[in-house]
């Protein structure tokens, strides 16, 4: 039994919902990206413990990490999903839904930065992002995070490992560059306090200060 397999089996349990987002996935023949179990049951956990009501998810595909979000907190938070494909999010609310949980989120259906740029003007505040989108877009995504954040916000960013294509300097490609970039950037930025977990494909993890 692998690392990865240890930790699912005795820390993370799928119920059916979950579970049935992978064939949905497939039978509509959309990505099969969704995070993995152990990162959905990070990020359910970090919410709980930092008592997040107000949440901004940046990428939705099936609502796989939505659902791990919305569980998270209490009947009057709200999971705000960014996803700029219609068929994504048709799907995401249609497992929202089955999840009992259309009460607490809600799918807005554009491009993130155009919507993350409204918000800053409209000085909406959040407790704790995720982001889980295109990766070029990745620092930029951060920035508008940042602008949008209280003291004491968290900000968490799937697949910063790149499957360790991060680690191949030779690999030049857009995603790896990109998220090279933003690794470094949590690390140093003075306004964060910040931790790349190895599991799943990375899980960075920030504080604002």
């Amino acid at each position: 039994m692998s690392e990865k397999e240890y930790i699912r089996s005795l820390f993370v349990h799928e119920d059916e919902i979950l579970y049935s987002i992978y064939k949905g996935l497939e039978e509509r023949e959309l990505p099969q990206i969704s995070v993995p179990p152990e990162i959905g049951k990070t990020l359910y956990l970090l919410v709980k413990m930092s008592g997040a009501k107000k949440i901004c998810e940046i990428g939705a595909l099936g609502g796989y990490s939505t659902i791990w979000l919305a569980r998270a907190i209490p009947e009057d938070g709200q999971v705000l999903s960014l996803e700029n494909r219609q068929a994504h999010a048709d799907f995401a609310i249609e497992n929202v839904e089955k999840a009992g949980l259309s009460s607490r989120v809600t799918f807005m259906v554009n491009d993130a930065m155009e919507i993350l740029t409204d918000f800053v003007q409209k000085e909406e505040k959040f407790d704790f992002f995720f982001i889980d989108a295109d990766k070029p877009n990745y620092i930029n995504y951060l920035e508008k995070a940042i602008q949008l954040a209280r003291p004491g916000t968290i900000i968490t960013a799937d697949n910063l490992l790149q499957s360790g294509r991060i680690f191949d300097l030779e690999d030049q490609g857009p995603s790896p560059t990109t998220v090279r970039q933003f690794n470094e950037k949590i690390a140093t930025d003075p306004r964060l306090e910040s931790i790349l977990l190895p599991i799943g494909d990375g899980l960075g993890i920030c504080r604002v200060k």
